[in-house]
């Protein structure tokens, strides 16, 4: 189960990035919520991903300083956190790109 919270904490603590980046930056960004979600609503988003990452994160009881010593969890970590870069550089590649919820 500790493989499995490595690979959410990784896929979380990664969506947090763009979401907060575009709402510092005070740009408009896709989020679940809506197609064009306001600077605000990113910042609020990405602190979401973020606080739910650490959470997961803590469940693992491990420390940070694991994600670097390239065992298994800092495996599954690392492949949560690349499966959700790909996934976001593949849909956001598209212009008119949507959740399927959105009509």
């Amino acid at each position: 189960m500790e493989l499995v919270y490595a690979f959410l904490a990784g896929a979380f603590l990664t969506n947090s990035v763009p979401h907060l980046v575009s709402g510092m930056m005070g740009n408009k960004h896709m989020t679940p919520l809506a197609k064009d979600s306001s600077a605000l609503v990113n910042v609020g988003w990405g602190y979401v991903n973020l606080l739910v990452g650490a959470f997961i994160f803590s469940l693992a009881d491990r420390s940070l300083t694991s994600v670097l010593s390239f065992d298994n969890y800092s495996i599954a970590f690392l492949l949560g956190s690349f499966a959700v870069a790909l996934a976001a550089a593949w849909m956001f590649s598209n212009p008119n790109a949507r959740f399927p919820w959105f009509k």
